[in-house]
């Protein structure tokens, strides 16, 4: 069908193939607690560190490293993490600027399994399609960097695309809620997070 995406079969008996990218605080030991989480699942993760071995405990430092490296080094980086990999059918998941990337990738990859976003979102160009494609944002509320306004519009932006668009949020949690070793760490609702998370995996 014109429009359509092209799923290939997961190539180890449905379980999935997650490319995992890090938030703007660097490839900190609660992603690779995630990866774990996910693999003991049963799925196969790869979490590429797009700062080179850099972490930082703020969002500011962070940012900083961000822009020193520029969106679009960001983004090349990412691409070259994922391409050895995008044939057997990713799903693209991040924690904030990771989850940005993540649905750059998606978007852009029309074998993509599914889209997990933690924390985070990204513009979507107009011309874009992704028919069928799931996607499942998870989110703090409030969240001040993805404002009620912001996540309104990127949800009816998403849904012209063609996406399959679930979205929870989570009343009270800090914005990078999942990570153990941050402020904004709220144990239930990084809990319920990955329940539903994992949830979702299983249907893709």
């Amino acid at each position: 069908m014109p429009g359509s995406r092209l799923v290939t079969p997961g190539w180890h008996h449905g379980l999935m193939n997650i490319m995992l990218f890090h938030s703007t605080q660097g490839l900190r030991p609660a992603v690779l607690q995630a990866a774990d989480r996910l693999r003991a699942a049963g799925h196969e993760v790869w979490t590429p560190d797009l700062f080179e071995g850099h972490t930082f405990d703020t969002v500011e430092e962070g940012m900083e490293q961000q822009e020193k490296i520029g969106k679009e080094e960001l983004l090349k980086r990412a691409v070259l993490a994922a391409a050895p990999y995008s044939e057997r059918g990713l799903v693209y998941a991040g924690f904030s600027l990771g989850a940005s990337i993540a649905q750059t990738l998606a978007l852009g990859d029309d074998k993509a399994r599914g889209l997990l976003l933690l924390h985070g979102t990204s513009d979507i160009a107009p011309d874009v399609t992704a028919e069928d494609l799931p996607v499942q944002l998870h989110v703090a509320e409030p969240d001040p960097f993805e404002t009620d306004d912001w996540l309104s519009a990127w949800y009816l932006q998403m849904g012209r695309t063609g996406a399959d668009v679930e979205v929870y949020r989570y009343a009270g949690a800090g914005h990078l809620y999942t990570d153990p070793d941050l402020p904004d760490y709220d144990e239930e609702a990084a809990e319920a997070t990955w329940r539903v998370a994992l949830g979702f995996l299983e249907t893709l």
